[in-house]
């Protein structure tokens, strides 16, 4: 039986499938050569997704005729540069790639991010396809073609925006996900939920344990649910010049804390306390009531993330800040909630408000 989209992304009249189905791995190979039909197909993965699946991809992609190359970098954030992506370039480019060779990015959020901009910069644009192995990057790194690699200065500093052909999701990958992974994929399913639906987070904040002992059924609802809220955000804006700038709630706190922290926090963490923060100098900025903001704090606690106990030194993280991506003319945009389910952007908060934001996250 053929895979069913669960949402279709149209970016500049280029739509793109999304599919959440357990097992879909099986039967990528099937699903990749009727968008992408080539002799050869290129997978980018790291050491610790080749070692568990890696085999299972390969079969799938060899049972529908393509000769598959495939790179292999280090796991983790420390390898999302350069160097990772000449690999690629190195493997790729020494079997002849076409601009019609597709890749396949075969990771998490990492892995997927240097892919994308590998296939945005290979002779000048190859199609490539997603296949998140994470709970993050299947609800919201793999879906709106953002790639690219960290600076010593920040966070995805390098880049490119470059939309996949697809997104085959298969939520019983989760099974061999580090519990930690795991949580700090939920940081953006709470996030989400915030910035557009209310109601979901209702639900979410009494329920979010059936994820955390992957229940796989609530897992597969979970990501659909998510990828949607994330498909119609990327269709309105892709190019993040207005309304995407949503999907940052937590962000503008959560890079910094990440790039100063040298990414001993995950992600999920640092977006964690970042939309802590952010609702707190929301608080005191009179957009939200505080009775909303124990309620965020209080969901993402339940997802075994942190509210508190930042240890890192706020001059730097202020600092950090600075070269946040979303600076414009010189002053840091905050996405701040002036209810859940909704927020907006604003540039005019005092810096004594911004650490005293931090301040309470250290707590």
């Amino acid at each position: 039986m053929p895979a069913v989209p669960i949402a279709v992304v149209n970016v500049l009249n280029t739509p793109y499938e999304i599919i959440v189905e357990p097992g879909v791995i099986a039967r990528a190979g099937e699903t990749i050569r009727k968008v992408v039909p080539s002799r050869v197909c290129g997978v980018f993965t790291d050491e610790t997704i080749a070692r568990l699946y890696l085999p299972a991809l390969q079969k799938s992609l060899a049972a529908v005729g393509y000769e598959v190359v495939t790179a292999i970098i280090p796991a983790g954030e420390a390898h999302k540069t350069l160097e990772s992506v000449k690999i690629g370039y190195d493997a790729f480019l020494a079997k002849n790639f076409e601009r019609s060779t597709p890749i396949i990015s075969f990771g998490g959020g990492v892995v997927g991010d240097i892919t994308g901009f590998i296939a945005a910069t290979l002779l000048r644009g190859v199609p490539f396809v997603q296949i998140p192995t994470t709970l993050l990057a299947m609800v919201d790194a793999s879906v709106g073609g953002k790639t690219g690699i960290d600076h010593p200065a920040g966070k995805n500093l390098i880049g490119a925006f470059h939309q996949p052909r697809a997104v085959l999701i298969d939520p019983e990958l989760l099974k061999s996900l580090p519990p930690r992974e795991l949580r700090s994929g939920l940081a953006e399913c709470i996030k989400h939920d915030i910035i557009r639906d209310a109601d979901h987070f209702a639900t979410l904040e009494h329920s979010i344990d059936r994820a955390l002992k992957l229940d796989i059924a609530y897992l597969t609802d979970l990501i659909a649910h998510n990828v949607a809220i994330k498909a119609r955000v990327v269709e309105a804006d892709p190019f993040e010049k207005t309304e995407r700038a949503h999907l940052n709630f937590g962000h503008t706190f959560g890079h910094a804390i990440e790039t100063v922290s040298q990414y001993a926090y995950a992600h999920g963490e640092c977006v964690a306390l970042g939309m802590i923060a952010a609702s707190r100098m929301a608080s005191r900025l009179k957009m939200i009531d505080d009775k909303s903001v124990d309620r965020i704090t209080c969901c993402i606690a339940a997802a075994g993330l942190p509210t508190g106990r930042m240890s890192l030194p706020i001059p730097d993280v202020l600092d950090a800040m600075k070269f946040d991506k979303k600076v414009k003319d010189g002053k840091i945009r905050f996405v701040l909630p002036d209810r859940i389910g909704h927020v907006v952007v604003r540039d005019d908060v005092p810096m004594d408000l911004v650490r005293d934001a931090l301040l309470s996250v250290t707590g």
